[in-house]
């Protein structure tokens, strides 16, 4: 956290499901609380992430609020998601055969 310039950083590692991904929001909330209109980073780049988490975490990066499960009051929150680089199995694979 560095509330001078009102940046904070949170760097999950593991494996991120759609049931877990529930923990992070409540991380995520609760830095959000420290300061009106905080820069919130999310480092995923080092988790294994299931798909339909990620998109519920670009879904709340988009939105600029938490699921409401989470945030009932939907206070706005600026998350950004550092996500990992895909790799195109399909094509790795057929490239591997070659």
């Amino acid at each position: 956290m560095d509330l001078d310039h009102a940046k904070a950083l949170v760097i999950a590692k593991g494996h991120i499901t759609i049931h877990s991904v529930n923990a992070l929001y409540v991380v995520v909330k609760r830095a959000n609380s420290l300061m009106d209109g905080l820069d919130l980073k999310l480092d995923i780049t080092h988790a294994r992430v299931d798909e339909d988490a990620l998109e519920t975490l670009h879904a709340a990066s988009e939105s600029h609020h938490l699921p409401a499960r989470i945030d009932p009051q939907q206070a706005p929150c600026t998350i950004h998601v550092l996500a990992p680089r895909r790799e195109h199995a399909p094509a790795r694979r057929a490239l591997i055969a070659a």
